[in-house]
């Protein structure tokens, strides 16, 4: 996610705070968010709020790369302010064509599932239990 950071090629670059919600249930989340952000380039600090489940990142970067980098550690991370998150929602979101619906999948015979599912999810130790154990009726 590092090479697909967006900065701007002016010489006004100024850093910027980026503010996140992320869940964070122990004191080791705190160190796995900042192991995560710990390889994005341009970022110079990383402040955690575990008790207001705050992250701070303050950087020359791009927010939603942060916010990206977040997700594959806290799938529920979100920008502090809503307004962000209204916007992240509405271009993340596509028009789905209802003249397209899903294909269904084939119905198959139940009896052939069964027998697929008894003969291969069953290994040899499973099957001398349950023979032992029918045998000392």
């Amino acid at each position: 996610m590092a090479d697909l950071q967006i900065v701007l090629a002016s010489k006004n670059v100024e850093a910027q705070y980026v503010e996140m919600m992320v869940p964070l249930y122990s004191y080791g989340c705190e160190s796995k968010v900042k192991k995560a952000l710990a390889h994005l380039k341009g970022i110079y600090s990383v402040n955690v709020d575990f008790s207001q489940q705050k992250v701070t990142v303050w950087g020359i970067c791009n927010k939603y790369d942060v916010l990206g980098s977040i997700r594959n550690k806290r799938k529920e991370a979100r920008f502090w302010n809503p307004e962000d998150n209204v916007a992240l929602e509405e271009s993340q979101t596509t028009p789905s064509s209802p003249s397209s619906p899903c294909p269904r999948p084939r119905p198959r015979s139940s009896a052939k599932a069964l027998a697929l599912i008894r003969g291969r999810s069953m290994s040899w130790k499973v099957w001398k239990k349950v023979f032992v154990r029918s045998y000392s009726f």
